[in-house]
């Protein structure tokens, strides 16, 4: 516990000046994250003894990570959609180049990691251009859901949650988690509103730190399928980049999607 504290607090200090400071150093941290991460999982599944397609998704991931209406796709005339099609009919070209020593399902693996991964840092630096109360209360959100879930699931756990994916979480974790996400959130409304109506404040919570628990536990899946403990050893006492944004991931897409962010 110690070294993750510890970890947590150097990680704070390093990570959170670039969301304060924006622009350029801000994107270079989110691209190098978000590179990292897609490493991590492509190295869950043994991929990265495929160097060209996994080029091909690191450029996935940085088109995906970059802002739509950024100068660059007007530039090459072209858009996200076009240009991912066009390194997914790479990927699929190369299963042919190589007679399907890399398969069809490696191809789809890599795309999906891309979009996995890069439209999660994508709306994480989406919430940091429309204010940073909107990053903060996002971020706040999922810590108190995870402490939450923790201490409640020590105090009152008795029922598994999905004991074949993390047999450590319970419902009623998962629940404790869900009420100090709002406790909190009713707090940070008072000093940084996010929004007019603390109603809506109190739903959007309940649903963001339903979709955060989500986020967890499908990190946690992917890591029991390929039979790792953590997805990378970057962060002593925490694993990896995944193992610390697989809630973020969750959380800001869909904090847009619901336009709560917007």
């Amino acid at each position: 516990m110690k070294q993750r504290i510890i970890t947590a607090i150097i990680a704070i200090l390093l990570f959170f000046p670039f969301v304060f400071i924006g622009g350029i150093p801000f994107y270079f941290i989110m691209y190098l994250i978000g590179s990292i991460g897609l490493i991590e999982l492509l190295h869950m599944r043994k991929m990265t003894s495929y160097p060209i397609p996994m080029l091909f998704t690191l450029v996935l991931l940085w088109i995906l990570i970059l802002p739509t209406g950024d100068q660059l796709f007007n530039q090459i005339g072209t858009n996200k959609s076009e240009l991912t099609l066009f390194i997914v009919l790479i990927l699929l070209g190369y299963t042919v180049l190589v007679k399907n020593k890399f398969t069809f399902e490696d191809a789809g693996f890599l795309v999906l990691s891309a979009i996995y991964v890069g439209l999660g840092f994508y709306y994480f630096m989406e919430t940091q251009a429309f204010g940073l109360q909107y990053i903060f209360y996002g971020i706040v959100v999922i810590l108190a859901t995870d402490t939450g879930a923790y201490f409640f699931g020590r105090a009152f756990g008795k029922h598994k949650l999905w004991p074949e994916i993390s047999p450590n979480k319970t419902i009623e974790g998962a629940v404790g988690g869900i009420i100090l996400a709002c406790l909190v959130a009713i707090i940070f409304q008072f000093f940084a509103p996010v929004h007019t109506s603390m109603i809506v404040v109190i739903v959007v919570t309940i649903f963001a730190s339903a979709c955060g628990q989500i986020g967890d536990l499908v990190e946690s899946a992917f890591k029991r399928y390929y039979n790792v403990k953590d997805s990378g050893n970057l962060l002593p006492g925490h694993g990896g980049i995944l193992d610390r944004f697989d809630s973020w991931l969750f959380v800001f897409p869909f904090l847009h999607f619901i336009q709560f962010v917007s």
